[in-house]
């Protein structure tokens, strides 16, 4: 039986540094306004991806999206199964999908805005918000073509122990580098050695961590995937190889606090480094997933000519056994805001996500 409402979490207000319980707040919408029209289906979402980029939306400056406004539904990548569909859909129920779905039970969404999944041998659904999905290409084009990394290479990577960080290191070993990761705790780096296949787990919070930071790398690096910024950012930047790669990917010690500049970017002149951020994609707007408040969707891709190419070697090495990944999940819409903050105190291991309850009451309804 179809419920009267549903939840949505709006984003509230802009924290002035760490995420708090004022940051959202629930909203109860009607259910019976979920009507979709033509090219639109209903959707009842059943995973969100939580990511460490959300906190930088949260501030009232425009990056590569922009800034979220106080009122909208909290923006998210999920996964959910279509429930009904409008005329001229191709989408049919309990098909699965994945699209900028926000932080909301259900939605009405333009099919346009959707992509219909298929599960590939070897892998999960929630691959499609990890390694088969923006997590897993940003791990792909920033190590192979921002970083160019080849065989032979020393590979660092700092957040080694998140969603991204995690991909990155194994990618590495696959391509043929030595791979040296930085994580926050002792748990996390023995699961990079023991079952991920790094060289070498640096934990960063431990007293001798720059000691053996500096004899771990001894004559530097040829490439640095970088998911922190701040002051891992400005240590690694004494140990670079002449003409080494630094991929700026993420910032995490930076989203809540005012950044920390850089004292040893003179390294970058003497070794002939080079410095350089991406974004597999951009977008100027999401959709708010009511259709009465439904807007364009403008998306950058900067490498979607690639992505049939990554996606099949990501594919080959899920199949293969060859990238290992932890689902970190968290039950129910309503801990989402507890949880986002985890990704910023190093709370989680491997990728985030929120879970949902149960389908199958809604969909025989349908």
């Amino acid at each position: 039986m179809a419920p009267t409402q549903y939840k949505q979490i709006l984003f509230n207000e802009r924290p002035a540094d760490q995420i708090n319980a004022t940051t959202f707040r629930t909203h109860l919408a009607p259910f019976a306004a979920l009507v979709p029209g033509d090219g639109e289906v209903l959707v009842q979402v059943t995973y969100l991806s939580l990511d460490a980029a959300m906190r930088a939306w949260m501030r009232p400056v425009k990056t590569y999206v922009e800034p979220l406004a106080i009122g909208e539904v909290m923006r998210s990548g999920g996964l959910g199964v279509v429930l009904k569909a409008g005329k001229g859909v191709k989408l049919r129920e309990g098909d699965l999908v994945s699209g900028a779905v926000g932080w909301t039970e259900y939605g009405v969404f333009k099919e346009s805005q959707l992509r219909l999944l298929q599960v590939p041998t070897g892998a999960e659904a929630l691959d499609f918000l990890g390694a088969l999905g923006t997590t897993g290409l940003t791990a792909y084009f920033g190590l192979i073509d921002v970083g160019k990394l080849k065989a032979g290479d020393t590979l660092l990577v700092s957040g080694a122990a998140g969603a991204t960080g995690s991909l990155v290191c194994q990618i590495g070993t696959i391509l043929g580098a030595r791979v040296i990761a930085i994580a926050g705790t002792a748990e996390k780096c023995k699961w990079l050695e023991e079952e991920l296949g790094v060289e070498t787990a640096l934990n960063y919070k431990a007293a001798d961590f720059k000691e053996r930071f500096k004899k771990t790398l001894g004559a530097g690096f040829d490439v640095y995937f970088d998911n922190v910024g701040g002051e891992i950012l400005d240590l690694a930047l004494t140990r670079m190889k002449l003409k080494a790669r630094v991929v700026m990917c993420g910032a995490i010690s930076g989203y809540n606090s005012k950044p920390v500049g850089l004292v040893n970017y003179q390294t970058i002149i003497s070794q002939r480094a080079e410095l350089k951020g991406f974004i597999v994609y951009a977008c100027s707007s999401f959709p708010h997933p009511t259709r009465t408040h439904t807007f364009p969707v403008r998306f950058r891709f900067d490498y979607a000519a690639q992505y049939p190419a990554a996606l099949a070697d990501l594919g080959k090495w899920l199949a293969e056994g060859k990238l290992k990944r932890k689902f970190h999940v968290v039950q129910g819409i309503e801990k989402a805001g507890e949880a986002l903050p985890l990704l910023y105190s190093g709370g989680n291991i491997g990728k985030l996500y929120v879970s949902f309850p149960s389908l199958s009451p809604l969909l025989t309804a349908y």
